[in-house]
């Protein structure tokens, strides 16, 4: 009997969620993240998990991983000192970079350059030149590549990057010099632009491989821990880590290619929101992911999620495929306060953190944060995590009461007033995802998890009229459960500069086939069989003229005879809905990216007992006062484990578990589904 373990570090806890694939029997745990050494929580918690479940580390089939490793080396400015190889004439590519300047109007006055990856003093010219088709103008001279090495020697540089111009189009220059700096730097990573990112835009291509060197050294070694680890467990099957764009990657190969998962934890939250859609009936949700900082929010249509190319990570962008997350600081520690100058209220970006936390921790907390006024209106109750922690009442009132005398209000409208802004903060964030990419939020099904998700989202849905509300099962942990049912993924793109109207379909279709070949072989070498490969396609395409691409999806069937038109038409259609209007002008394709996934984990979603409609009083914990429309209003509160299928809950009501807290609203009611989705619609009058 197989089992499958997913497991997702965040900031405070780390989360696990183990599945039996046969039963769909599922057990979760969380354990104190270790910031120090975040493997050593794993590890904790992979001994926690199995032994709930009775069983070893040597009964896990598949072990998936959501990891911050790299993006907090970025964030925390951890990262290896990278030496980089570039053409004769480009050392200043990093420091000319691109002439944007983030922020309004005279942004430029007041912004602080972020620092430069590869130091110029670390970069180092090589004597050589390909065309923009990849033919050898100048060939390479071994004696002048080691004089450049030895420069990088003298810099006791940590990582290697190789870019060299037009790389994307012949590769051999670069393989070249990193058989030379293999050979004299046997100790040092060495990454190449061609493996990273093969494609046009120099600057680009240079910053996202030095990415890649500058968190590679950091990335290894944890890696590395955290297998050596587990297989001292006798943990031998197949451990994967979450990449940026919802995949899996072996671990093997996330050790060479680290830039490839610096999102992979919201990347979690996505992924498991789709397992939980598919079980739910729905194809169509915007995600609601809230956490104590910040709340991360997604669009995914007909099953799929919206894929970007660019991925931020603070102040950095590097070209690589993420899903499109949009992140708002608005979470349940975000803090209310009342700045004197405009003496109107604000909630966040700030945050409690976990230390001290909100003033209903307990911890020595004194400003009024999200979960404060939560507590203070009654939507939570006085104890969380099955009992285990006890909240403040007082304290609470007592932060929140300072909000409503600088306001001149009353408590519960301070405590309603913080409410009414962290929702508008999120709604804004949903907005991002679909008014503004062209959706509408009233076509869509509206998800919330994490540990705040479900106490916000029947509100958020109401702003945005996404309906129903869904709050799936272990909503605490769904990052871990999206790290668990998710699949390997591989990909690969290929710069053009080609008209359609002059393009040879014949001629990219064997293009096409090359490059599923050379994709479906880095799956098979992770141990993912051909005949599991699902093979899909992609073209950058834009008007001519225009400094930006839309990335349509193609179909490689009958592409010669028909494709091209098709491509034409799917651009015209799709900007027009991006920017409501479509352009006659030619037609030019950029790249072409091809993406192979695995197969589907055969994991059995597990269904609860059905009931008759009501639930049962052992159920009910107990009924308690909710300040809601603006009146104090009587509501029960549920323990969500002892609900049955077709069980429905009128609001207000509130729906409590291990790992999170439920909200219903007055004037709307819930159906439990038999996954145990709770199903949240307004009631119609």
């Amino acid at each position: 009997m197989g089992y499958r373990l997913g497991v997702d570090v965040g900031g405070t806890f780390t989360d696990l969620l183990l599945i039996e694939e046969a039963t769909g029997n599922t057990y979760r745990s969380k354990v104190p993240s270790t910031p120090s050494d975040p493997s050593q929580a794993v590890i904790n918690g992979t001994e926690r998990i199995c032994e709930m479940a009775g069983i070893t580390a040597a009964d896990l089939s598949l072990f998936m991983h959501g990891t911050t490793v790299a993006t907090n080396a970025i964030l925390e400015n951890k990262i290896a000192k990278v030496g980089l190889i570039v053409t004769d004439g480009y050392r200043q590519v990093l420091q000319i970079a691109r002439s944007l300047v983030p922020g309004g109007l005279a942004a430029w006055i007041i912004w602080q350059r972020p620092p430069i990856l590869a130091p110029l003093e670390a970069t180092v010219e090589v004597k050589e030149r390909l065309d923009s088709d990849g033919n050898v103008l100048k060939g390479i001279k071994k004696k002048n590549v080691k004089k450049a090495i030895k420069r990088l020697k003298e810099e006791n540089v940590e990582a290697v990057t190789i870019c060299l111009l037009n790389s994307f189009a012949n590769n051999s220059h670069e393989k070249e010099i990193e058989a030379l700096v293999k050979r004299e730097m046997p100790d040092i990573p060495v990454s190449i632009s061609s493996d990273i990112l093969p494609e046009k835009q120099e600057y680009e291509r240079a910053l996202t491989t030095v990415a890649n060197s500058a968190v590679r050294p950091t990335v290894a070694q944890y890696v590395q821990n955290l297998r050596n680890e587990l297989r001292a467990q006798n943990m031998n099957g197949q451990i994967n880590l979450l990449r940026s764009d919802g995949g899996l990657m072996s671990s093997e190969q996330a050790e060479d290619y680290p830039v490839a998962f610096l999102m992979s934890g919201p990347a979690g939250g996505v992924t498991g929101a789709l397992w939980a859609a598919k079980n739910a009936g729905h194809s169509n949700i915007l995600t609601l992911d809230m956490g104590g900082t910040s709340t991360d929010v997604s669009l995914i249509e007909n099953g799929q999620p919206r894929l970007t190319r660019d991925t931020e990570v603070g102040d950095l962008t590097v070209r690589t495929s993420s899903l499109d997350v949009k992140t708002v600081g608005a979470g349940g520690g975000s803090i209310a306060h009342v700045p004197e100058l405009t003496q109107a209220l604000r909630v966040g970006p700030e945050s409690a953190g976990a230390t001290p936390g909100p003033a209903c921790y307990g911890n020595g907390g004194e400003g009024a944060t999200v979960t404060d006024a939560n507590v203070v209106l009654g939507y939570l109750p006085d104890a969380l995590l099955g009992g285990e922690m006890k909240l403040d009442v007082e304290a609470a009132k007592k932060s929140v009461q300072v909000v409503a005398d600088a306001l001149g209000i009353s408590l519960m409208e301070a405590a309603a007033g913080i409410i009414d802004i962290v929702n508008e903060n999120i709604f804004g964030a949903i907005r991002l995802v679909s008014v503004q990419q062209g959706y509408d939020s009233r076509d869509f099904a509206l998800m919330g998890f994490g540990g705040g998700g479900p106490l916000q989202a029947n509100a958020i849905g109401k702003l945005a009229g996404s309906w129903p509300v869904i709050i799936p099962m272990a909503p605490g942990v769904l990052c871990a459960y999206g790290d668990a049912t998710t699949r390997m993924r591989a990909e690969k793109a290929r710069s053009f500069s080609s008209r359609l109207d002059t393009a040879d379909g014949k001629h990219l279709e064997k293009i096409m086939d090359e490059m599923a070949k050379e994709v479906s072989d880095q799956l098979v070498s992770q141990g993912v069989p051909v005949t599991e490969h699902e093979v899909q396609f992609e073209a950058g395409v834009r008007y001519q003229g225009q400094g930006f691409e839309v990335v349509l999806p193609i179909d490689q069937k009958d592409f010669a005879s028909a494709g091209l038109k098709k491509l034409a038409d799917d651009l015209h259609d799709e900007h027009e809905k991006l920017f409501t209007f479509a352009l006659e002008l030619p037609i030019e394709l950029v790249n072409l990216r091809v993406t192979v996934l695995g197969a589907s984990p055969n994991v059995t979603a597990g269904q609860i007992p059905i009931g008759d409609g009501k639930p049962d009083k052992a159920s009910i914990i107990k009924t308690s006062k909710v300040w809601m429309d603006n009146r104090e209003q009587d509501a029960i509160i549920y323990d969500r484990s002892k609900l049955k299928a077709k069980d429905k809950i009128k609001g207000p009501a509130i729906i409590t578990e291990m790992d999170s807290t439920t909200l219903i609203l007055s004037n709307h009611a819930a159906t439990i589904d038999t996954f145990g989705n709770i199903l949240i619609n307004p009631v119609k009058k």
